[in-house]
Protein backbone atom coordinates (compact mmCIF):
# COMPACT_ATOMS: atom_id res chain seq x y z
CA UNK A 1 0.00 0.00 0.00
CA UNK A 2 1.19 3.43 -1.02
CA UNK A 3 0.46 7.11 -0.18
CA UNK A 4 1.50 10.13 -1.55
CA UNK A 5 1.29 13.41 -1.01
CA UNK A 6 2.45 17.09 -1.62
CA UNK A 7 3.07 19.76 1.11
CA UNK A 8 3.83 23.30 -0.58
CA UNK A 9 5.17 26.09 2.09
CA UNK A 10 3.36 29.03 1.52
CA UNK A 11 3.16 32.54 3.33
CA UNK A 12 0.49 30.82 6.16
CA UNK A 13 2.64 27.70 6.44
CA UNK A 14 1.95 24.37 4.81
CA UNK A 15 -0.65 23.28 2.61
CA UNK A 16 -1.08 19.37 2.14
CA UNK A 17 -2.64 17.53 -0.86
CA UNK A 18 -3.21 13.86 -1.15
CA UNK A 19 -1.56 13.02 -5.01
CA UNK A 20 -2.49 10.35 -7.19
CA UNK A 21 0.58 8.60 -8.87
CA UNK A 22 -0.75 6.42 -11.41
CA UNK A 23 -0.06 9.27 -14.60
CA UNK A 24 3.58 9.80 -13.33
CA UNK A 25 6.38 7.84 -15.22
CA UNK A 26 9.37 10.03 -14.65
CA UNK A 27 11.04 12.14 -12.27
CA UNK A 28 10.36 14.72 -14.19
CA UNK A 29 6.99 14.24 -14.38
CA UNK A 30 6.83 14.12 -10.54
CA UNK A 31 9.17 17.11 -10.80
CA UNK A 32 6.04 18.96 -12.74
CA UNK A 33 3.33 17.81 -10.83
CA UNK A 34 5.15 19.27 -7.78
CA UNK A 35 5.74 22.65 -9.21
CA UNK A 36 1.81 22.62 -10.37
CA UNK A 37 1.17 23.00 -6.55
CA UNK A 38 3.59 26.08 -5.94
CA UNK A 39 6.35 27.78 -8.84
CA UNK A 40 7.70 29.54 -6.16
CA UNK A 41 7.93 28.29 -2.83
CA UNK A 42 9.38 24.63 -1.73
CA UNK A 43 7.21 21.87 -2.06
CA UNK A 44 7.96 18.41 -0.55
CA UNK A 45 6.66 15.16 -2.35
CA UNK A 46 6.20 12.44 0.34
CA UNK A 47 6.12 8.93 -0.69
CA UNK A 48 5.70 5.72 0.99
CA UNK A 49 5.36 2.31 1.00
CA UNK A 50 4.19 0.39 4.62
CA UNK A 51 7.07 -0.45 6.33
CA UNK A 52 9.63 -0.61 4.03
CA UNK A 53 11.10 2.54 2.43
CA UNK A 54 9.79 6.06 2.44
CA UNK A 55 10.87 9.11 -0.25
CA UNK A 56 11.38 12.93 -0.12
CA UNK A 57 11.40 14.90 -3.00
CA UNK A 58 12.15 18.33 -2.81
CA UNK A 59 11.26 21.42 -5.14
CA UNK A 60 12.70 24.28 -4.66
CA UNK A 61 11.15 26.79 -7.32
CA UNK A 62 13.01 25.93 -11.01
CA UNK A 63 15.82 24.16 -9.07
CA UNK A 64 16.79 20.69 -9.44
CA UNK A 65 14.90 18.58 -7.75
CA UNK A 66 16.62 17.23 -4.32
CA UNK A 67 15.62 13.44 -3.72
CA UNK A 68 16.17 11.12 -0.46
CA UNK A 69 15.14 7.32 -0.40
CA UNK A 70 15.45 5.51 2.93
CA UNK A 71 15.78 2.67 1.39
CA UNK A 72 17.35 2.15 -2.00
CA UNK A 73 16.83 -2.09 -2.48
CA UNK A 74 13.25 -1.96 -1.23
CA UNK A 75 12.60 1.08 -3.28
CA UNK A 76 13.77 -0.16 -6.50
CA UNK A 77 11.35 -3.02 -6.40
CA UNK A 78 8.88 -0.40 -6.24
CA UNK A 79 7.60 1.20 -9.55
CA UNK A 80 6.99 4.49 -7.59
CA UNK A 81 10.68 3.95 -5.93
CA UNK A 82 11.97 3.27 -9.61
CA UNK A 83 10.80 6.86 -10.70
CA UNK A 84 13.27 7.97 -7.64
CA UNK A 85 16.24 6.33 -8.44
CA UNK A 86 17.84 7.94 -10.96
CA UNK A 87 21.18 7.04 -12.33
CA UNK A 88 22.83 9.54 -10.50
CA UNK A 89 21.46 9.05 -7.26
CA UNK A 90 22.24 5.06 -7.35
CA UNK A 91 25.72 6.39 -8.62
CA UNK A 92 25.49 4.93 -12.34
CA UNK A 93 26.09 6.17 -15.55
CA UNK A 94 23.64 6.93 -17.07
CA UNK A 95 23.07 4.43 -20.05
CA UNK A 96 24.57 1.75 -17.68
CA UNK A 97 20.95 -0.25 -17.84
CA UNK A 98 21.98 -2.53 -20.80
CA UNK A 99 24.12 -5.43 -19.15
CA UNK A 100 26.32 -7.78 -21.27
CA UNK A 101 24.07 -10.83 -21.41
CA UNK A 102 27.24 -13.09 -21.33
CA UNK A 103 27.88 -11.78 -17.79
CA UNK A 104 24.65 -12.10 -16.28
CA UNK A 105 23.98 -14.99 -13.86
CA UNK A 106 20.53 -15.90 -14.73
CA UNK A 107 20.25 -18.79 -12.45
CA UNK A 108 21.28 -16.89 -9.37
CA UNK A 109 24.78 -18.41 -8.54
CA UNK A 110 27.57 -18.81 -9.43
CA UNK A 111 29.06 -21.82 -11.50
CA UNK A 112 29.90 -24.97 -9.02
CA UNK A 113 28.19 -23.04 -6.55
CA UNK A 114 24.73 -24.42 -4.80
CA UNK A 115 21.43 -22.87 -5.45
CA UNK A 116 21.29 -22.34 -1.77
CA UNK A 117 24.51 -20.47 -1.07
CA UNK A 118 22.65 -16.81 -1.68
CA UNK A 119 20.05 -17.41 0.76
CA UNK A 120 21.13 -15.44 3.64
CA UNK A 121 18.28 -13.10 4.94
CA UNK A 122 20.83 -10.81 6.65
CA UNK A 123 21.87 -9.57 3.10
CA UNK A 124 22.78 -5.76 2.84
CA UNK A 125 22.70 -5.66 -0.95
CA UNK A 126 19.94 -7.42 -3.19
CA UNK A 127 20.12 -7.91 -6.71
CA UNK A 128 16.89 -6.13 -8.61
CA UNK A 129 16.69 -6.03 -12.22
CA UNK A 130 20.11 -7.47 -12.94
CA UNK A 131 21.64 -4.74 -10.64
CA UNK A 132 22.80 -5.18 -7.04
CA UNK A 133 21.39 -1.94 -5.17
CA UNK A 134 22.02 -1.69 -1.18
CA UNK A 135 19.58 -1.58 1.90
CA UNK A 136 20.65 1.63 2.41
CA UNK A 137 19.73 5.19 2.02
CA UNK A 138 20.57 7.08 -1.13
CA UNK A 139 20.03 10.88 -2.12
CA UNK A 140 20.53 14.16 -0.17
CA UNK A 141 20.52 13.62 3.22
CA UNK A 142 20.48 17.41 4.31
CA UNK A 143 17.08 17.65 1.91
CA UNK A 144 15.48 19.10 5.15
CA UNK A 145 17.86 20.50 6.95
CA UNK A 146 16.92 23.91 6.80
CA UNK A 147 13.52 23.02 7.36
CA UNK A 148 13.91 21.23 11.00
CA UNK A 149 14.73 17.55 10.05
CA UNK A 150 18.67 17.45 10.65
CA UNK A 151 20.72 14.54 8.22
CA UNK A 152 21.03 12.57 11.86
CA UNK A 153 17.31 12.54 12.39
CA UNK A 154 16.63 11.48 8.69
CA UNK A 155 18.34 8.61 9.05
CA UNK A 156 16.86 7.85 12.12
CA UNK A 157 13.29 7.42 11.29
CA UNK A 158 11.85 4.42 11.10
CA UNK A 159 9.92 3.29 7.92
CA UNK A 160 6.51 3.39 9.52
CA UNK A 161 6.23 6.71 10.78
CA UNK A 162 8.92 8.76 9.31
CA UNK A 163 6.24 11.23 7.22
CA UNK A 164 4.30 11.63 10.28
CA UNK A 165 7.77 12.55 12.49
CA UNK A 166 8.72 14.54 9.22
CA UNK A 167 5.63 16.55 9.36
CA UNK A 168 5.57 17.04 12.87
CA UNK A 169 9.30 18.53 12.90
CA UNK A 170 7.83 20.78 10.05
CA UNK A 171 4.80 22.02 12.06
CA UNK A 172 2.66 20.29 9.19
CA UNK A 173 1.28 17.36 10.71
CA UNK A 174 -1.73 18.39 11.07
CA UNK A 175 -2.58 19.27 6.80
CA UNK A 176 -0.98 15.69 5.98
CA UNK A 177 -3.31 13.86 8.54
CA UNK A 178 -6.51 15.57 6.92
CA UNK A 179 -5.30 14.01 3.52
CA UNK A 180 -4.07 10.83 4.59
Amino acid sequence: MYFAALLARTEDGWEASDTELDDVETLSDLTDLAREASEEDTVLVLIEQEDAWFGVVRVDGEEDPRIYVSDAAAAARSSYGEILLTDELLGREPGDDDADLDSLDLDGTEDGEPDDANDSEDEEEESVSGEIVSHSPVGDREILADLGVSEKELLALDEGDALSTIAEALGAAEVLETVR
